[in-house]
């Protein structure tokens, strides 16, 4: 047969490939179809797939060979390898961080050298060129959307200020592993300017959120709040709480006395050791990105967030809902 020379592969082809490819129909069979060779077809899907468990996607194919012809300044490991950058670039698409493409990674790909990445090498990808189109896109998928990555600020290291605090090390090593419900994790999202704060609070096993409206964030504010929204619930069902540093935790006494909770307290500058509540946080942010005035949005609004993320199937929770695991465990 007749087949084109010299010629890349346009969009319209490539999709024609990713529909045919669907149908399992052989690499042949699409040469023919596009009147291409068979060796052209091959090295275009083996160029981007290689993992059983991934898909050939036209569209994403499309945009990285026009960024491979276009752009050969790439000289770091992702754009030197085409399919560690397809790999990496599909699960940004799927809203991945890259703490999670750099994790996941190492399982799907064991032992081969070039398909490992860390993290942050992937973020020194994504702002190499922060002024470019491709770039500025990618830095819309990150989890959170700087223009530039600065490097963090030096922090001075403070006592706290929050007396008789229990620190999380004293928690019952039990609560880690979130087989028994009723422990929560607590934090502040901070609004414009930081002159205004909404409560939230995370049961760790199923992921139920209460978002809590604020007057203000002083600790009488923030405790009398909190307490109104879990004393909703049954004693079972309130046993701890982990909360960061924050000083609106001050009167944490008053809390556990009034709710019968324990309150136990992060390290500093360890969100990970509440990373339910970090990550409920960011989901929120969805919905009240930053710089939103807090004082704008009414208790009703905020009750209709936190409906849907209750609501919401979660994989994390074999793809049940956060109230139907806090149902089933309150019975």
């Amino acid at each position: 047969m007749n087949t084109k020379k010299h010629k890349r592969l346009s969009l319209k082809e490539r999709v024609i490939i990713q529909t045919l490819l669907e149908e399992n129909k052989s690499k042949s069979f699409i040469a023919e179809k596009l009147n291409r060779s068979r060796s052209t077809i091959t090295r275009e899907v083996n160029k981007w797939v290689s993992n059983p468990n991934d898909k050939y996607d036209a569209s994403l194919a499309d945009w990285l060979a026009k960024d491979d012809y276009l752009n050969k300044r790439n000289l770091d490991k992702i754009g030197s390898y085409s399919l560690l950058r397809f790999y990496v670039y599909k699960r940004l698409l799927k809203n991945w961080s890259p703490e999670q493409i750099s994790g996941r990674i190492k399982i799907d790909y064991p032992n081969d050298p070039v398909m490992t990445i860390s993290h942050e090498a992937i973020y020194m990808h994504i702002y190499s060129h922060p002024q470019a189109s491709l770039n500025k896109r990618l830095i819309k998928l990150l989890p959170y959307q700087k223009s530039r990555r600065r490097k963090p600020k030096a922090r001075r290291k403070k006592g706290s200020k929050i007396k008789d605090q229990i620190n999380i090390a004293q928690r019952p090593e039990h609560i880690e592993n979130r087989q028994e419900i009723g422990h929560w994790e607590g934090d502040l999202v901070i609004g414009k300017a930081q002159k205004s704060a909404i409560g939230t609070i995370v049961e760790r096993k199923s992921r139920y959120t209460l978002i809590i409206s604020l007057k203000n964030r002083t600790t009488k504010s923030v405790t009398r709040a909190f307490a109104k929204e879990l004393n909703r619930f049954d004693n079972q069902l309130t046993k701890t709480m982990t909360y960061d540093n924050g000083t609106e935790m001050a009167d944490h006494k008053w809390l556990s006395k009034h709710t019968n909770m324990d309150i136990y307290f992060a390290n500093p500058y360890a969100s990970w050791e509440r990373g339910t509540n970090e990550n409920t946080n960011g989901l929120i942010r969805r919905y009240l990105p930053k710089k939103t005035d807090f004082k704008s949005i009414d208790n009703s609004q905020l009750k209709s967030i936190q409906s849907k993320l209750n609501n919401r199937p979660r994989k994390v929770l074999g793809y049940k809902t956060p109230l139907e695991v806090l149902e089933q465990n309150s019975v």
